[in-house]
């Protein structure tokens, strides 16, 4: 009995010393297996698990901050001097006249030493700066968008030289090409502008920090070289790195690249689609052009060595331009820079 009584007494005891070691052990880690708490109850742990996941690179899917849309010069004496275009997250190339195009490039959140050629405006470009609600950056204008920069409540910066840009007067071009501007000069050209998106606007995108599987998508075709004419003196060409994944940029065959890195140019994506565009008759016969670009159609998205067919639709002038994969869904891109080719009806498009 004495044995028994000896026996029941040590199972106690080590269910106790037990009790004791787990109580010890819950208080010691109670952190790791519940997650501390922070003083609005949020879960650390559950905090720290979101900031670890992987973030888009190209651009601050939070921040709220307008960008800038400015417009680059892209005349053929101009272009060597290009500069700043690989910081861009976004680029849109259009036709104006004479057969050449300019570019528009967005900047968001970025520190940019140096921005240019900038050259003047032209009233459908404003278009894209409105669908970014961007504060437009310029230098000179058309009639056109001179009358539309108050009638469309446009925020913009006209560049010169002082305050808000200066001229590179070694380059051995006509003065017309020598204008240049940073973000940090652009910010003081901001004055009382709204700083932050308006309800309703935001990215125009949509990025995808997991690599979009484009082969998988109906209708997807190779897009090892991409070609895209504007007219008998420009063409906009890509071919496609398998190594970096990027394409690499071309203007009528030449290495499209950047006056300060001297480096080519490199996209991660390629939004390309057609749309009319015709002579203003405007008395000046400067031969400036108009786009009907408020409206829908079709276009390809092109991204890691494939090309798939996509819709777009422009409501008005202001609202943004929506794309959408052929079967309805709203068009994702992977995360890095885009170039946006809105080219010309009638205007050829190889891919291959």
């Amino acid at each position: 009995m004495k044995k028994k009584s000896n026996f029941k007494k040590i199972i106690i005891i080590g269910v106790i010393v037990l009790l004791i070691a787990g109580g010890v052990c819950c208080f010691l880690f109670k952190d790791k297996l519940f997650g501390k708490k922070s003083k609005d109850g949020n879960n650390k742990s559950s905090e720290v698990k979101k900031e670890d996941e992987p973030q888009v690179q190209i651009v601050d899917v939070k921040s709220k901050t307008r960008p800038y849309a400015v417009m680059i010069n892209n005349l053929w004496a101009a272009r060597p001097y290009q500069s700043g275009l690989d910081k861009a997250y976004i680029v849109y190339e259009m036709i104006v006249e004479g057969g050449i195009t300019r570019y528009l490039a967005l900047f968001k959140d970025a520190d940019v030493d140096r921005i240019g050629p900038i050259r003047s405006a032209r009233h459908y470009y404003l278009d894209y700066a409105l669908e970014n609600d961007a504060i437009y950056v310029h230098h000179g204008q058309s009639p056109q968008a001179q009358s539309d920069f108050s009638k469309l409540g446009v925020d913009r910066i006209s560049v010169s030289e002082g305050s808000t840009g200066w001229r590179d007067k070694s380059l051995p071009v006509s003065t017309e090409h020598t204008l240049f501007a940073s973000t940090e000069k652009l910010a003081k050209g901001i004055g009382s502008k709204r700083t932050e998106y308006k309800s309703g606007y935001g990215l125009l995108l949509d990025y995808s920090v997991k690599p979009i599987e484009l082969e998988t998508k109906e209708n997807a075709i190779a897009a090892n070289k991409v070609s895209i004419k504007y007219s008998n003196s420009t063409t906009s060409s890509y071919e496609y790195d398998p190594e970096s994944k990027l394409y690499k940029r071309f203007v009528n065959g030449k290495e499209h690249t950047d006056y300060v890195t001297k480096e080519q140019l490199k996209f991660k994506n390629i939004i390309t689609y057609k749309v009319k565009n015709t002579d203003l008759n405007d008395g000046e016969n400067k031969g400036r052009q108009t786009l009907n670009n408020v409206g829908s159609g079709t276009g390809y998205y092109i991204s890691e060595g494939y090309a798939v067919p996509i819709t777009w639709e422009k409501s008005s002038r202001s609202s943004q331009t929506i794309y959408k994969f052929e079967d309805g869904t709203k068009l994702k891109v992977n995360d890095g820079n885009t170039f946006i080719q809105i080219q010309p009806e009638g205007q050829s498009l190889v891919i291959e």
